[in-house]
């Protein structure tokens, strides 16, 4: 073979293979520095699809961990609070048996004052219902969040005019601590709306007065959970004419639509969700026959053995109700309390099969970083020598 000065062959193939083992070894570097075998789509196209497939499932997933949990909160804050309807319950029943006995005569004095706590036991089971919530929602009243789902036409909704001698325009109907029902507007004299639901509850305002010019009202009937609110014109409105609007055909019934069930997205994907029921559990709800609503009334409840042996019935039947939520909802609890579990499980066997696909292999990058490494340091030695090599030429010319 000749020897040529012009060009030097071995230099550029030393120089190229020096390159290849270049772009090896930044590869070898760029992976141990992430702890990834997969940085771009350029590494492994298929690999990187599959592992961000995956990924999207441990994310949900652990969502839907967190979602379980917010829903077992959830039960739980409505458990709590039926547990001290129960003790309501008991306590009422103990009342109701020492008005059973004959030592008490007939509408005498202790039978009202037991009458009385009774009452008001039974009004505080029903502020427990109403006010028992969980981020916003009712959990005790049978409709986690009411909407007002009227038509313009024949109930009342916001936009609504009462145009009875002066223009008053409703602004707001707020629904959405309000059991799913019809709600309907009477009213029993000068200054008195009463708003009663189907179910027979209901709220009687009195003192009523009109609005003056401008102004801005709002008829709350806390009871029902609804408030509704009014502004008048410069011309203010009458009180009269503002029932009158109020209990005619086109605006006197408010249409409150909603379910009891909250739905939880309990997976990573569409369709992974888990119903949870709350029932209503107002005295209007509770009892066996009668409901307890109607029942105690007033603090005549007990005024007779007769009346006390009836609500003795009654109290059973409501105990065993409030005793049928509180094992639906413990239920539920420990459904979803399997459901983290076995979400935790998906997460974690899901992120190792991740981990196979796109994690680095130090041990492998490591031996492979040693033999580039090697190689690079043999590379520039032999493109040294290359190099000098024509400088032989320069011999057979002297």
């Amino acid at each position: 073979m000749g020897m040529q000065i012009a060009t030097n062959v071995a230099a550029l193939n030393a120089q190229r293979n020096l390159s290849v083992t270049g772009l090896k070894m930044g590869k070898v570097l760029e992976k141990l520095s992430s702890g990834y075998r997969i940085n771009r789509a350029a590494d492994d196209a298929a690999g990187l699809g599959i592992s961000e497939k995956m990924r999207a499932q441990i994310r949900g997933n652990m969502q839907a961990v967190r979602n379980a949990q917010d829903g077992i909160s959830m039960l739980q804050t409505a458990e709590g609070a039926l547990d001290e309807v129960h003790s309501i319950l008991q306590r009422m029943r103990e009342l109701t048996v020492q008005a059973s006995n004959g030592t008490y005569a007939d509408s005498s004095a202790e039978r009202t004052s037991i009458g009385q706590e009774i009452n008001q036991l039974k009004q505080e089971i029903d502020r427990i219902a109403t006010k028992t919530t969980f981020n916003g929602q009712q959990l005790l009243t049978g409709t986690l969040s009411g909407s007002n789902g009227g038509a313009t036409a024949t109930d009342l909704v916001v936009g609504d005019q009462l145009t009875t001698t002066a223009v008053a325009a409703v602004t707001e109907v707020n629904v959405s601590n309000a059991k799913a029902q019809t709600y309907t507007f009477s009213s029993a004299g000068a200054g008195i709306l009463t708003l009663t639901g189907a179910d027979g509850t209901a709220h009687t305002l009195t003192g009523v007065t009109s609005l003056g010019a401008n102004e801005t009202r709002t008829l709350d009937f806390a009871t029902v959970g609804v408030s509704v609110t009014i502004q008048a014109n410069a011309s203010g409105k009458a009180v009269a004419d503002m029932i009158t609007d109020l209990t005619a055909a086109a605006n006197d019934t408010i249409v409150v639509t909603g379910t009891g069930a909250a739905s939880l997205q309990v997976g990573a994907n569409s369709g992974d969700q888990l119903s949870i029921s709350f029932n209503n559990m107002q005295t209007s709800q509770l009892g066996a026959g009668s409901d307890l609503f109607t029942l105690i009334g007033d603090d005549t409840n007990v005024s007779t053995i007769a009346k006390a042996q009836t609500l003795l019935t009654n109290l059973d039947g409501a105990i065993e109700d409030v005793n049928a939520q509180r094992g639906t909802l413990g239920a539920s609890q420990n459904r979803l309390e399997s459901v983290v579990k076995s979400l935790s499980v998906a997460v974690e066997n899901l992120s190792a099969a991740e981990s196979r696909i796109r994690d680095a292999d130090i041990a492998a990058l490591s031996s492979e970083l040693v033999s580039n490494q090697i190689l690079q340091q043999a590379g520039i030695s032999v493109l040294s020598q290359a190099n000098t090599a024509p400088q032989a030429a320069l011999s057979l010319l002297q």
